[in-house]
Parts: C-alpha cells; sequence; structure tokens
C-alpha cells in the first residue's frame, strides 16, 4: 500500500476525470489512502466533505502562507472544524518569502498567522504540515520557540539541503518527498532522498502540482505518488515494496492509525 500525504483533491482540474474516478485510478495503483490538504478556510469544508464521504481520504486544514494578511481565522473557528475526527494535521501553514519583497514588506503578520496556527495544532495534540519558501531559518526558529515538536509534524514537498531535513527531524518532523524527486536535475534533493532515514520518510504528489517524470508539466493526481516511491527505491537500493511499505507505516506511525 502506497499513502500520498499530500494532494488536493478539492481543486483537480477536469482532465482528470471526477474526483471518484481520480480516487479509482488511485486505487488501481495502490494509493489507497491520501491526505487532502485545505490551503484557506473556504476550503476547509470542501476537504472535510471528501474526507467524510470517502474510507480512504483525510482531511488537513490551516491557512497557506500566501494567503492575503486580511485572511484571518478565530481560535475558536479552526479548533471546531479541526475538531472532526477525519482531520488529522494543521496545515498546509508555514513562511513563503518568495512571493515577498521582504526587503521592504514585513513579514510579522505571516509569522503571527504561523505562530497562532502552530499553538492551535499543539492544543489539540495533531501534527503540523508545514510550507517553506525561502524562509527556513525563520520557519525552523518559530517552530522551535512555539514548542512544535510536541506534535511534530510533516516537511511538506522537501526542496531543502540535508542539514535543514536533520534539523526539522531533530524537532520531530518527518520529510515528504513529491514527484520533484524524479526531476532529472533535483541532484541535491536526490541526495537528501537517499540520506534521510527511511523511518522518517514520507512520499506525496501536491496534485494537481508538480506531477513527477513521465507526466512532468501534465496535471498530477494521488496514482503518481508510485513514480516518487519507485525513484525513492532506485536512489536507495530497495525494493519498491520496501519503501512502500516504509512510508505508509511513517504515516500511520505519525497520525496513529
Amino acid at each position: 500500500m502506497i499513502i500520498d500525504s499530500h494532494c488536493h483533491l478539492n481543486i483537480l482540474p477536469e482532465p482528470l476525470g471526477s474526483t471518484e474516478q481520480v480516487i479509482q485510478t488511485a486505487l488501481e495503483n495502490d494509493v489507497r489512502q491520501m491526505m487532502c490538504i485545505a490551503i484557506a478556510p473556504k476550503q476547509w469544508q470542501e476537504v472535510l466533505d471528501l474526507a467524510t464521504r470517502y474510507q480512504g481520504v483525510y482531511a488537513a486544514i490551516g491557512v497557506h502562507p500566501c494567503e492575503p494578511a486580511d485572511v484571518t481565522v478565530t481560535d475558536a473557528e479552526l479548533m471546531a472544524t479541526a475538531s472532526h475526527p477525519k482531520v488529522l494535521a494543521i496545515g498546509e501553514i508555514g513562511l513563503d518569502y518568495y512571493h515577498f519583497d521582504i526587503e521592504t514588506e514585513d513579514m510579522a503578520w505571516q509569522q503571527n498567522r504561523f505562530r497562532q496556527m502552530i499553538r492551535l495544532a499543539i492544543q489539540l495534540n495533531k501534527p503540523i504540515i508545514i510550507h517553506t519558501r525561502n524562509s527556513t531559518e525563520d520557519c525552523l526558529r518559530i517552530l522551535r520557540e512555539e514548542g512544535a515538536q510536541q506534535v511534530g509534524g510533516i516537511m511538506h514537498c522537501f526542496v531543502e539541503d540535508l542539514a535543514t531535513a536533520e534539523a526539522a527531524m531533530a524537532l520531530g518532523f518527518y520529510i515528504s518527498f513529491s514527484g520533484i524527486v524524479t526531476f532529472k536535475n533535483a541532484k541535491e534533493i536526490k541526495t537528501v532522498a537517499a540520506a534521510v532515514p527511511l523511518d522518517r520518510i514520507l512520499v506525496e504528489t501536491d496534485s494537481p502540482y508538480l506531477a513527477p517524470v513521465p507526466y512532468r508539466g501534465k496535471p498530477n493526481q494521488p496514482a503518481y505518488t508510485r513514480y516518487v516511491v519507485e525513484e525513492i527505491a532506485r536512489l536507495r537500493g530497495l525494493s519498491v515494496e520496501a519503501v512502500a511499505q516504509a512510508t505508509t507505516e511513517n504515516f500511520q506511525r505519525l497520525f496513529k492509525l
């Protein structure tokens, strides 16, 4: 069995077909569970509905760092939705400085929202799914300051170096690799995927984005998690079955399934 630890089933493009078709295709490729991620409050109910409707689908809710500063939620609003038993995590949350001019714009609003989400995750005792882009130092610092190691979580779509992976793992986080690891020029990510302990690796699609080779540039879907597993197996000199089993067990351990 393979688990897609990060996908966006609620925003799949039409060429992939219906949600039912996408899930059926996943099952045919041994992807039997998937985590559907909401990046904004307006998506929370959508992913919760999907998780409620489909046995193998779980949900995570949060506010993505690229959501505008005026997108806010109260503690009570998040706690109420996240208390549902199929909401396994808070995310994706984090910091993203790539789309902002940090030399002229104060990122305090993004950092404050990130801190709020971490505190609520700790209150709920649910892991955190992290998005970080051009913000690694601040992201790790805030995770430490807020005590994120109490719940741990996932470094989603990991594209950093091994030192960053080790720092995150020291805080109880798992390292999740997407289709990027299959890209020919993704040499550093391949190096990290070969070096991270097998019991700390997860796999994902981030579908409909970042389709792996041989579908690069096309809409992604959970079924393609298999290509991520195959590449990690190749890099580590392991069987596909061994990587599938390890990453499945890692997901189940993290979320106490």
